[in-house]
């Protein structure tokens, strides 16, 4: 017998721990080599350690949400034959040995396929099963990408049995519960349940991040209505000149356009504020977070020098970047360094909202839900396509009179979007 440790790999460059976010073994378990041992995640990236070696698990290196040191055993797995110890002379523990595990990223490790063999004996669910409810606070096994398909299809993954290792639901028992015919009928029976959920991974980051701007960021926020009545109709006549084949044209890129305009004339507001050094630095360059709602939480990938980029080029950019941030893809450059934030929660918005500033930026700008209202224009009531923008400023080095300012600023450029394709004058 040999007892090999699997090490947690060097994740990302400087990164020193990494959280587990998943187990997908227990104790016991026999698994092949390639097969997935746990989830962890450095800030809101997640990797996937597969097996380098077959065997049975024999240790594993702590709980969900624990900081596991790069460098450090996750795993150990016991391989080969186990001599049986005889009364006189005791079998002595095998000494570890070390083992890095390459990581996987967590899209690479879903499209991977299983190998043959595991095709062959691991047995699937017949088609028309449906999974008998797991006892009260018993958590279904699954991968994150299992998961993920699981809520997009709405399916409850208790009522899923698992033919993986220690019951893990796999894929296939997914494409064996979804098969046609199958409909899981609910139980009409009070629920008593409650349950505790341990805040990790991305929730916890979120949670941490949002924590230290409300402690250290005193919020100023403005609430004005805007007139998106001839911007909503220049971006429509775009997206029919542009035809059928190009992606569709949104709201957000003329936003954006707007936003990199109006900072030109305040660079103050596309800034970071040390409040430790008490230093405000100014960027010429408008690297624009778009945060971006996930399977997993709120994540923000910026769209880097926003001034550069035309129109489309900027719509083609935030649409790579929310794809990249849903199906796990977006990298860590991806997901740092911007310098001022919008957030939008489209159709689902508000009338208006409170948003938060993404430290150390200085500055957010919240989209709210665009409505038909009553406008009194040229002496009578006229319907008109109103949205309101609600910008949060760090009042620490963002005045009001200069928030005002801002902000009215971007309602006269998105209500007069021709301004936003003229370059000022000398």
């Amino acid at each position: 017998m040999a007892l090999v440790a699997v090490k947690l790999p060097d994740v990302g460059e400087g990164v020193a721990e990494a959280e587990l976010v998943e187990w997908h073994v227990e104790v016991g378990d026999v698994v092949r080599e390639d097969d997935l041992l746990a989830a962890v995640m450095t800030d809101k990236a997640t990797v996937e350690i597969p097996s380098p070696a077959a065997g049975k698990v024999a240790w594993l290196a702590g709980n969900i949400g624990d900081a596991i040191a790069v460098g450090s055993d996750l795993v150990r797995i016991e391989t080969g034959e186990t001599a049986a110890a005889t009364p006189a002379e005791p079998a002595k523990a095998a000494e570890p040995e070390p083992v890095v595990a390459k990581p996987v990223t967590q899209p690479e490790a879903a499209a991977a396929p299983p190998p043959a063999a595991a095709k062959a004996t691991r047995p699937v669910p017949a088609a028309g099963r449906v999974g008998v409810p797991r006892p009260e606070g018993e958590r279904p096994l699954a991968t994150p990408a299992v998961r993920l398909r699981a809520r997009e299809a709405g399916i409850d993954l208790r009522q899923v049995p698992g033919s993986g290792p220690a019951g893990r639901i796999t894929h296939e028992d997914l494409d064996a519960f979804l098969a046609p015919g199958v409909a899981p009928t609910p139980a009409m029976a009070p629920d008593k349940s409650v349950s505790e959920v341990k805040v990790t991974g991305l929730r916890r980051t979120i949670a941490r991040r949002m924590a230290l701007a409300n402690e250290r960021i005193p919020h100023i926020t403005i609430v004005e209505e805007v007139d998106v009545s001839e911007i909503e109709r220049l971006r429509a006549r775009l997206n029919e000149e542009r035809g059928e084949a190009a992606a569709k044209l949104t709201l957000l890129p003329l936003i954006l356009r707007a936003i990199v305009r109006a900072v030109r004339e305040q660079p103050e507001i596309n800034a970071h504020y040390d409040d430790e050094a008490e230093m405000l630095t100014r960027h010429g360059g408008v690297h624009a977070g778009i945060a971006t709602q996930t399977p997993g939480g709120l994540m923000v990938p910026v769209v880097r020098h926003a001034e550069a980029l035309d129109l489309w080029q900027t719509a083609a950019e935030i649409a790579r970047l929310a794809e990249a941030a849903r199906s796990g893809k977006a990298t860590r450059e991806e997901l740092a360094g911007s310098t001022i934030t919008i957030t939008s929660l489209g159709p689902l918005g508000a009338i208006a909202t409170t948003p938060i500033i993404n430290h150390p930026e200085v500055a957010i700008v919240g989209v709210n839900r665009i409505a038909v209202r009553p406008v009194w224009l040229d002496g009578a009531f006229v319907p008109r396509r109103m949205m309101n923008l609600s910008c949060s400023f760090d009042h620490r080095v963002i005045d009001g009179w200069n928030a005002a300012r801002f902000v009215a600023r971007l309602k006269t450029l998105i209500e007069t979007p021709a301004m936003l394709f003229v370059e000022a004058g000398p």
